[in-house]
């Protein structure tokens, strides 16, 4: 069946892609009518290209009409390298599965593991997971991979970088012989190639190449910030260009809240457009922003990937994005139709490594600016 087929039959896609104004990606395309058929995937492909939902989506599909897990019966697990990375994909299953009856799970290290703990054991059919947890949670016996029948490896070469070969040559193992497994890697290093040899069964492969251009038309600069100073920063920058649309972007739902209230404090007014927001109150944020009655909105980049408006003067970067390729989905929002545009991106120490990998990436230098005081 094709992509386009699917589209007319699957209420997901059609959720996804009609009410939210999507266009399908090309990996999206190529992989989700494999994937919903029961095939092994070998994607490559950087994150940013839209991967998340070309794997989401086919696990759903696939249990969606299936009974709720029960007793920690894992039917699906999502293996990613960083806590960031993991929230953001169950973010996505949350937004993709609103109206489904499945349970969906997150877990990761760095913090208390009791209500992970009391959220497995309510019954989960989708866990994401980052192996060092994943494994603690398997020796406690807590977490059984027995019942799985759908396996994502995400993150491939990024997990060998990290040192996770040995945590994920233990995970394997503990796996059905029988599954279906998608892999995806940025790369493919000699240590990736030889664990796809093991766990796929005749894959499709599907390379994806990597969006690296950024519009000529939009001015980019980088603002060097300290964390605690960011909001002020934001505010100040917002008055000095007040009769602009401008889009913020977060990188968590809470994040963009958060940023909403402060910027209420300063009697800026804006919107707010995450998972965690109802269609209806995107949309009236979005109707808002196209009439005029609000210049700002703050999302998250799940949320912000409806927006197409040809008037967006300036994209605001007040958290740097975990990879280089999402810099340039975002702040691809302005410069459009041959309009110029302006991006401004805010960045604190810890952040610097990222601005270099977004250079790299697009071969552009960013121009260094202080904030209007």
């Amino acid at each position: 069946m094709t992509f386009q087929e699917l589209h007319i039959s699957s209420p997901i896609l059609k959720a996804l892609y009609d009410k939210q104004y999507l266009e399908p990606t090309p990996i999206q395309q190529q992989t989700i009518p494999a994937a919903i058929s029961g095939r092994d995937i070998l994607g490559i492909a950087q994150t940013g290209t839209g991967k998340t939902a070309a794997f989401a989506i086919p696990i759903l599909e696939q249990l969606k009409d299936n009974e709720i897990s029960k007793h920690c019966m894992i039917r699906a697990l999502i293996l990613t390298p960083t806590r960031e990375l993991a929230i953001q994909i169950d973010e996505c299953i949350e937004e993709y599965s609103k109206y489904l009856f499945l349970q969906h799970v997150v877990i990761f290290g760095g913090v208390n593991q009791n209500k992970q703990i009391n959220q497995l054991c309510r019954g989960v059919d989708i866990l994401t997971a980052t192996p060092g947890r994943l494994l603690d949670f398997i020796g406690q016996g807590i977490i059984s991979l027995s019942d799985i029948n759908l396996f994502v490896l995400d993150e491939a070469d990024r997990m060998l970088d990290m040192g996770f070969i040995h945590d994920i040559r233990r995970i394997l193992p503990l796996l059905p012989q029988r599954k279906q497994t998608m892999f995806f890697s940025a790369t493919m290093p000699a240590e990736a190639t030889a664990i796809t040899k093991k766990l796929l069964h005749n894959p499709l492969r599907i390379e994806i190449t990597p969006v690296a251009s950024v519009v000529d038309t939009i001015k980019q600069n980088v603002c060097f910030v300290e964390k605690t100073e960011k909001i002020n920063a934001l505010v100040n920058l917002l008055n000095s260009e007040p009769e602009e649309h401008v889009l913020i972007f977060s990188r968590t739902k809470h994040g963009a809240d958060k940023i909403a209230r402060n910027l209420s404090k300063h009697h800026i007014q804006c919107g707010a457009i995450h998972g965690n927001k109802s269609q209806n109150a995107r949309q009236k944020v979005l109707s808002d922003f196209k009439a005029g009655l609000t210049k700002i909105i703050v999302a998250t980049d799940i949320a912000a990937r409806g927006i197409d408006i040809k008037d967006l003067g300036i994209v605001i970067n007040y958290d740097l994005p975990d990879v280089p390729e999402t810099y340039v989905h975002r702040i691809g929002r302005t410069g459009r139709a041959g309009n110029s545009g302006i991006a401004f991106s805010f960045c604190t120490q810890e952040e610097y490594p990222m601005i270099k990998q977004i250079q790299k990436l697009t071969g552009k230098r960013l121009s260094q600016v202080s904030i209007p005081a």
